[in-house]
């Protein structure tokens, strides 16, 4: 795979994750700011009662309703309720469509309930806005209709799977980068290597050039020592007769002497000693191998 579809395809992946990321954090940032309001909504319901010490409990949000839940037992006409509520959302940002209930503690009865919306008189909407209720246990059930700015639920345990799925992004995301910065450093370690090289062992063989290289070290060649290296690199690990070597090294030049092919495999064999991985091998009777672990 080539290494501009590799980066397309991780700026995609990166792009998509930021993009659930934000998705994730302004949808928390709107529970959080309903919240805020449902806590002024009760705390100005409490104010008009004459009620300014007690408390009004944690806000939660049942499947998108949010409620509001009061310390103490309440007696109340639904009427201040809905002003409460009317008043604190004309101050806020929040969407003007909406239903209000209040439902019974101990039965989960909705006991009363009213609608507000941008287009409606208000005061219609609430019936029995003045018949009070008696004393007792109740919670306010806030549910947003505006469906184009109502924020999805998320529950605690939603919050928690979040946190560890957004820890899970960071972390593949990270892989990817590694992975990427490996794919990149062999790729360019491959295309420093000249196509006229042969990768022998910890040595890289410039056939044209003729030399040896080796950890930054270049040492030179003869021609007879690259065609001599060069041929029993092409039969790695097999066998080459003197008479194929003196063949194809030498042919008809008449410049071979004795044992001038032991000398220039001695030379050969000095050259690459750095590797000991590396070696050739006499035959006897037969030739020279060379041998690569």
């Amino acid at each position: 795979m080539k290494l501009g579809k590799i980066s397309n395809y991780l700026v995609s992946f990166i792009l998509a994750m930021l993009l659930m990321s934000f998705n994730d954090t302004y949808n928390s940032l709107r529970n959080q700011h309903i919240e805020v309001v449902m806590r002024m909504i009760g705390d100005e319901f409490l104010l008009q009662l004459g009620d300014s010490t007690s408390r009004i409990m944690p806000i939660k949000n049942d499947n998108g309703r949010y409620v509001i839940s009061f310390e103490h037992e309440l007696s109340f006409e639904p009427e201040i309720l809905s002003m409460a509520a009317i008043k604190v959302v004309g101050q806020t940002k929040m969407p003007r469509k909406f239903i209000i209930e209040t439902e019974k503690c101990s039965t989960n009865e909705v006991v009363h309930s009213f609608e507000i919306s941008d287009n409606r008189d208000d005061s219609k909407m609430v019936p029995c806005k003045s018949r009070p209720l008696p004393k007792d246990c109740y919670n306010v059930y806030f549910t947003i209709l505006d469906e184009e700015n109502k924020p999805k639920p998320i529950p605690v345990k939603e919050k928690v799977v979040s946190a560890d799925f957004s820890s899970i992004y960071l972390i593949v995301i990270g892989v990817f980068i590694i992975a990427l910065v490996v794919f990149w450093k062999k790729r360019k370690k491959t295309a420093t290597v000249h196509p006229d090289w042969i990768q022998l062992g910890e040595y890289h063989f410039d056939k044209k050039g003729m030399k040896l290289i080796c950890k930054g070290k270049s040492e030179e060649l003869s021609s007879k020592e690259a065609s001599l290296l060069e041929l029993l690199y092409a039969n790695i690990n097999q066998n080459v007769t003197r008479e194929d070597i003196l063949q194809i090294v030498w042919g008809d030049e008449g410049d071979y002497l004795g044992r001038t092919l032991d000398v220039f495999i001695s030379k050969l064999r000095k050259k690459l000693e750095a590797d000991p991985n590396i070696k050739i091998v006499n035959i006897r009777g037969v030739g020279y191998r060379m041998v690569l672990n």
